[in-house]
C-alpha cells in the first residue's frame, strides 16, 4: 500500500510544476498586457458595439493563436533549425532524445537573446518612462534617464565579451536581442503616440481594429519572450499565454477602470521583467535555476506591488 503511494508521487510533482508554471504564465502575461488592456479599451469606446464585439471575439483568436502560440514556435525552431516546427511543438511529449539534446544545446542562445530583451526593457522603463514611484530611488533613475544608452550598451558589451567565451553564437543570440528591442520598442512608442489620433480621428471601425491587432502583436513580444524564463515547453507556453490574454480581453471590456486605480501593477511587471531576464542570461551560461523559481518571483514581486497599490486605494478612499 505504502508503495503504491509513493509510486504516484513522481507524477504528482510534475503536475503540480506544470500547473505552477501555467499558472505564473498567465499571471505574467496579464500584468505585462495591462497597458495594451487600457489602450484597447479607450480606442474601443470610440467603436460600434458590433464592431467591439468583433474585436473581442475574432481579434482574441488572432492573438491567442497566431501571435501567442506561433511567436514562440519561431523562436524555438530559428534557435534550433534542424528541427521540423512540429518536431519544436511536440517536444514535450516526444520520447526521441536528439530532439530533447538538439533544444537544450541551441536554448543558450536563445535564453540569452532573450533575458537581453527583456533587462533592456526593463532599464528603458526606469529611466525613460513616466510612472507612479513605487520604491525609493526611482525618482531618481527617471532624473537620469540620459544615461539609458550608456548603461544598455555598457550591458551589452559586457554580456558579449563573456558570451564569446562560451560560443560565439550565444554573443550573436545577444545582439539579436538587443536589436529585437530596439525594433519592438520602435512600433510600440509609434502605435502609442498615434492613440489619441485614433481616438479622435475619422477611422473607420475595420481600420482601428487592424490598428489595435497591430498594437497588440508589440505588446504581446514582451510575455512571449518572458515566457522562455519559466520553461522551453512549447505547449505550456501556448496554454499560459492564452488563458493570459483571455483574461486581459475580459478586464478590457469590464474592469479596465477599477485595473486602472491599482497603480503600482506596472511596476511589479517591470520588476518581474527584471528578474526573469536575469534568469534567463544565468539559465544561457550553464547554471541551473529551478523552474519553479520563475513563477514564485512573478507571484511574489507582483504580490508585493498588488497590496502596495491596494493600500494606496484604502488610503484614497478614506481620504476622500
Amino acid at each position: 500500500m505504502i508503495f503504491i503511494f509513493f509510486s504516484f508521487i513522481p507524477p504528482l510533482v510534475e503536475l503540480f510544476a506544470i500547473i505552477l508554471t501555467i499558472t505564473g504564465l498567465c499571471m505574467f502575461e496579464i500584468i505585462c498586457s495591462i497597458d495594451n488592456a487600457i489602450i484597447n479599451a479607450e480606442v474601443l469606446s470610440t467603436m460600434q458595439p458590433k464592431y467591439q464585439r468583433w474585436f473581442l471575439l475574432w481579434g482574441m483568436l488572432f492573438a491567442v493563436f497566431l501571435v501567442r502560440g506561433l511567436l514562440p514556435l519561431l523562436l524555438v525552431w530559428g534557435s534550433t533549425p534542424e528541427l521540423t516546427p512540429w518536431e519544436a511543438f511536440t517536444a514535450m511529449f516526444s520520447d526521441n532524445p536528439d530532439i530533447e539534446e538538439a533544444i537544450k544545446a541551441s536554448s543558450p542562445i536563445l535564453l540569452i537573446g532573450g533575458g537581453t530583451f527583456l533587462i533592456f526593457l526593463f532599464f528603458h522603463w526606469l529611466f525613460l518612462e513616466e510612472k507612479h514611484y513605487g520604491i525609493r530611488g526611482e525618482s531618481y533613475f527617471f532624473s537620469k534617464g540620459v544615461w539609458f544608452y550608456a548603461v544598455v550598451s555598457i550591458l551589452l558589451m559586457i554580456i558579449v565579451w563573456f558570451a564569446i567565451e562560451k560560443n560565439a553564437m550565444m554573443a550573436f543570440g545577444a545582439v539579436v536581442g538587443s536589436t529585437a528591442f530596439f525594433i519592438v520598442h520602435g512600433f510600440r512608442q509609434n502605435a502609442e503616440l498615434h492613440e489619441q489620433k485614433l481616438k479622435d480621428s475619422n477611422m473607420s471601425d475595420i481600420s482601428k481594429i487592424l490598428y489595435l491587432e497591430v498594437i497588440d502583436a508589440t505588446f504581446s513580444i514582451d510575455g512571449v519572450i518572458g515566457a522562455f524564463a519559466f520553461t522551453m515547453l512549447i505547449p505550456l507556453i501556448l496554454i499560459g499565454n492564452a488563458l493570459g490574454a483571455i483574461a486581459v480581453r475580459q478586464i478590457t471590456v469590464s474592469n479596465i477602470d477599477r485595473i486602472k486605480k491599482y497603480k503600482y501593477l506596472k511596476n511589479g511587471a517591470m520588476y518581474s521583467i527584471f528578474c526573469l531576464g536575469i534568469v534567463m542570461l544565468i539559465n544561457s551560461f550553464g547554471y541551473h535555476i529551478p523552474e519553479f523559481l520563475s513563477p514564485l518571483i512573478t507571484f511574489v514581486v507582483i504580490g508585493l506591488f498588488f497590496m502596495k497599490s491596494v493600500r494606496e486605494v484604502r488610503k484614497e478612499s478614506s481620504f476622500f
